[in-house]
């Protein structure tokens, strides 16, 4: 799909704010709100807006606790490789799984109530998985920047 500088203008506002309605936007993109709410369908049905989501704050859910976890697995096959995918995508606790190149195989954000119920979502997760050869846990101390939003370079549109 190919993106134009309006496109851009448009995505660049909707990562800081995507709750305007369309006349808003309109008028900070220098569009009409009908011109905005097809570009935003476009850009949603190509792909290009993966989601709509709130950031919520884990502490006010009671999941006031963050590991990164490095995880190797036994062997670096594909069927290994999907499989762990595949466990990644499908529980709650990890926020964010990315599949890596280094000494890691992949890199999680992890989420917990507790110290305990972390340990409990290691041995179940982790131990239990026969393709896992060890995993390290480093505990986040401070979130310092959370968000989703890209760079645009409004300038190469």
């Amino acid at each position: 799909m190919e993106l134009d500088r309006l496109d851009a203008r448009l995505l660049s506002v909707l990562q800081t704010n995507n709750r305007h309605n369309y006349e808003v936007l309109g008028e900070l993109v220098g569009l009409s709100p009908t011109a905005v709410q097809r570009r935003v369908r476009r850009l949603r049905e190509q792909g290009v807006i993966e989601a709509d989501v709130s950031i919520v704050k884990p502490k006010m859910i009671g999941r006031p606790i963050a590991m990164l976890v490095l995880v190797s697995l036994e062997r670096e096959r594909a069927d290994i490789v999907d499989r762990f995918k595949q466990s990644i995508r499908q529980t709650a606790e990890v926020m964010n799984g990315y599949y890596i190149t280094g000494e890691s195989d992949f890199v999680l954000i992890v989420t917990a109530q507790s110290m305990e119920d972390y340990e409990v979502f290691t041995r179940k997760f982790f131990y239990e998985n026969p393709d896992i050869k060890g995993f390290k846990t480093m505990v986040i101390m401070d979130r310092v920047k959370v968000g989703f939003a890209l760079p645009i370079d409004l300038t190469a549109f």
